[in-house]
């Protein structure tokens, strides 16, 4: 721990990745800070360097070593200069490493995958002892049990929204993803932490928590009552919290839509009419090939039965081109399916092998040139839709949470209910109020409007 009176360290962190990546940095940003720590943005100033990395970009790997090559020469010349300085690297690609990226790069001090974060003080102490450290794999049930009580854990606001993890891991083994390589099995926070976490989140000034997991609608975790609660009950019980008036959740798989769900998004007001439920290919044979355990059938059924639960539902999804065997019949049957759903927002990527995965070992891989080719299609279609989305928008009446300053003196910036950024001319508002406004045009990419009366 830190010495009373000494110079606060400072940390720099880079987050590779995804919204979970963004909250494991925030919580390594936590307990670094309980160790005497300050969050820095320039590396160049900093005692301590993170890279929290992720696995699912193609070349991951060779990424964080280029990167590693530059901090070496910056960490030689602090230490010239009589600055210590350790790098960590965190994350999935970490995970995937382990010893091997101490023996590539002996630059590093510390390696520590996602099961790891709450050691990372104590790994870093061990480093500055006796060299290198790198966490053996703990399973993820073990981290969530070790979580201190609530009334140890400080919980600081950084804005007026908060991502909250209540499930990690993932059973689904995607032929195209690492994720259940480097991230474990699906492992479920009970309820009882989760309300308490939210709690605390409020108490700090969070109006809207977005729920996390690798399959967050796979989420079981120990109710109250003695029994495995599910995704909707949870939602129910968190709708109940003093000062959260929004709620979501992120990432979805359809197989785990189960209709107490469903149901959730037409009876509870705080869940906002936004999900992102990723599909991956139009293609029944594609899907197979990635093992989705779904079919385009059984996902137009889910998407009907959402729709009549919540009439007003936008939903986004994911999408992967130039899967290995796709070919030009499977491609039009996604953008089939794309035209069919009517995405309001989405996500689509070539597909590139992920090592250890058994679809870098599949025949037939698709050259890159018609992959890239077919995912300019997609994405123009997608894009089109998103515009015609925004766009239907103009002239309603919405509450928006505002959540930061615009640009101009006087304007303000929010989110919709559809996740849209909103931009208002409003002297009055403040960070945190839910707005009423009426939108007035639309972009691509953002909404603008008028405000009403407060809500």
């Amino acid at each position: 721990m830190s010495t009373a009176g000494a110079p606060a360290k400072k940390v720099f962190i880079k987050t590779y990745g995804c919204q979970m990546n963004v909250y494991d940095s925030q919580r390594m940003g936590d307990a670094l800070e309980r160790d005497g720590y300050v969050r820095t943005g320039a590396p160049d100033e900093a005692d301590l360097i993170v890279l929290n990395t992720c696995h699912i970009r193609e070349k991951a790997a060779e990424k964080v070593y280029s990167e590693l090559g530059r901090l070496k020469k910056l960490k030689q010349l602090r230490q010239s200069e009589g600055k210590p300085t350790q790098i960590a690297v965190t994350g999935c690609v970490a995970q995937a490493e382990g010893e091997e990226m101490i023996a590539r790069a002996p630059v590093v001090d510390v390696v520590a995958g996602p099961q790891s974060y709450h050691r990372l003080p104590e790994l870093l102490h061990r480093a500055e002892a006796g060299g290198s450290a790198v966490a053996s794999e703990f399973e993820i049930e073990e981290k969530f049990r070790r979580l201190p009580p609530a009334s140890s854990r400080q919980t600081r606001a950084r804005g007026v929204t908060a991502f909250l993890t209540v499930q990690e891991g993932c059973d689904k083994f995607c032929t195209f993803c690492v994720v259940p390589y480097t991230r474990g099995a699906e492992v479920s926070r009970s309820v009882a932490q989760i309300t308490d976490e939210a709690k605390r989140l409020a108490d700090a000034g969070v109006r809207e928590i977005t729920l996390l997991g690798q399959n967050v609608n796979a989420w079981h975790g120990a109710g109250h009552d003695g029994r495995q609660w599910r995704l909707g009950e949870l939602l129910a019980e968190l709708s109940e919290i003093s000062g959260i008036e929004r709620l979501r959740y992120t990432t979805s798989h359809p197989i785990d839509m189960d209709e107490a769900l469903i149901e959730a998004h037409g009876s509870l007001p705080k869940l906002m009419p936004y999900l992102h439920l990723p599909v991956q290919a139009g293609s029944n044979r594609v899907l197979k090939a990635m093992n989705r355990h779904h079919t385009r059938e059984h996902y137009f059924e889910l998407v009907e039965r959402i729709r009549a639960a919540r009439p007003d539902i936008a939903l986004s999804g994911d999408f992967i081109t130039g899967f290995p065997g796709e070919t030009q019949e499977d491609f039009e049957a996604t953008l089939d399916l794309v035209q069919r759903v009517n995405y309001a927002q989405a996500f689509s990527f070539k597909y590139s092998p992920r090592p250890g995965t058994p679809g870098a070992d599949m025949k037939a891989q698709v050259p890159d040139e018609v992959s890239a080719e077919r995912l300019q299609r997609l994405q123009a279609l997608l894009n089109a839709q998103q515009l015609a989305f925004n766009r239907s928008c103009i002239g309603r009446e919405i509450d928006i949470l505002v959540e930061k300053p615009g640009r101009r003196t006087g304007q303000m910036i929010g989110r919709s209910p559809w996740l849209q950024s909103v931009i208002v001319e409003e002297n009055s508002a403040q960070i945190g109020d839910i707005m009423r406004v009426r939108v007035s045009s639309a972009g691509p990419n953002s909404l603008s409007a008028e405000a009403l009366v407060a809500a």
